[in-house]
């Protein structure tokens, strides 16, 4: 086992990481760069000595690889967003202030959910977003009403705790 400090474990690891994160992100050092910084800035926001590793480099590549799932979740929620406004006729379109305070609060929205299975987030959404009534909600995911009675009670205590 490794005992490594913060700086040890940056120091010895970084290039590494940064290029594998080139490898999954088509080459751009940029971006790569950025996700490194921001693997050892989690682990120094964890406010912990890093933990004894046998394998640092897995530890690092799942801090990483959860980062890059969480990014790729959002780039896709944003296209969603983005496409649904493109839909809308020019005079319903918000401003560009309230796209950004629109997009914000889906992202603060999907990051509270995060950790429900799929289809107790989707009942949220139709229930909060949609206004879709949870006999409707029920057909949709094909479950029965008290199933999405419990979903929306995780999802509720999800968000609640979040806050």
């Amino acid at each position: 086992m490794l005992a490594l400090t913060h700086e040890g474990l940056y120091r010895e690891h970084h290039s590494w990481l940064k290029g594998w994160l080139r490898g999954r992100l088509g080459y751009c050092s940029d971006r790569a760069a950025d996700f490194a910084q921001e693997t050892f800035l989690r682990i120094l926001q964890a406010g912990e000595r890093p933990p004894e590793l046998e394998q640092p480099r897995q530890y690092l590549a799942t801090i990483a690889r959860g980062l890059l799932v969480d990014h790729f979740r959002r780039q896709d929620l944003e296209r969603a967003y983005l496409a649904e406004l493109a839909s809308l006729p020019e005079a319903a379109q918000p401003s560009l202030e309230e796209r950004a305070i629109l997009l914000e609060t889906l992202l603060e929205i999907d990051r509270m959910l995060d950790g429900l299975g799929t289809k107790a987030k989707r009942a949220f959404l139709l229930s909060q977003l949609d206004g879709w009534s949870y006999a409707e909600i029920a057909t949709e995911l094909g479950v029965s009403v008290s199933s999405v009675k419990k979903y929306m009670q995780k999802a509720v205590l999800q968000c609640l705790q979040c806050l």
